[in-house]
């Protein structure tokens, strides 16, 4: 009495594996059945387009008109209509990028829908402040005639900026 088929050595499931290489598989049927092959456009778009624009938009799906998976339409969820407007005018470069990724014309046309995004959690980590550069004391006695204070911290401060890139400050 057979119970199910035969299973090869290799086909076990209790061996170590990466993390993503479960996530794939268990993804891939959820994005295939919104368009998105394996989800590869999904998890890349911020490479694909950049962070400006993966911040206020998310891929949604894709939908082909026939079984090619060539030539589709991409829905895209953008987060405000000042945003929409503007990638109806990248349009082109867009599609280009995400043309260029696929390595084949994938894509030949978006469609925006309106509406919230999901949070990457990105944006959550606080980044590192970036610290003064040292004070420059050929900077210091530039600038100590100036008699308005706001101006002359503010003109130090580009001083001490501008000669931190383009020379060690002078000892003294």
């Amino acid at each position: 009495m057979a119970y199910g088929p035969r299973k090869k050595p290799g086909d076990r499931r209790n061996r170590a594996e990466t993390l993503g290489s479960s996530v794939r598989r268990l993804t891939k049927p959820i994005f295939g059945r919104r368009g998105l092959a394996d989800g590869a456009i999904a998890r890349e778009w911020t490479a694909i387009v950049g962070e400006m624009i993966a911040r206020h938009s998310q891929p949604d799906r894709i939908s082909y008109a026939s079984r090619q998976r060539t030539d589709g339409l991409l829905h895209l969820r953008v987060d405000h209509s000042a945003m929409a407007t503007e990638l109806q005018h990248l349009e082109p470069q867009l599609l280009e990028r995400i043309n260029g990724y696929f390595g084949y014309k994938a894509v030949a046309k978006l469609r925006f829908i309106h509406g919230p995004i999901a949070e990457s959690g990105e944006d959550d980590a606080p980044r590192p402040k970036k610290a003064p550069p040292p004070s420059n004391p050929r900077v210091a006695s530039e600038v100590a005639a100036i008699d308005d204070a706001d101006l002359r911290d503010a003109l130090k401060r580009l001083g001490d900026a501008v000669a931190d890139e383009s020379e060690p400050p002078e000892k003294g």
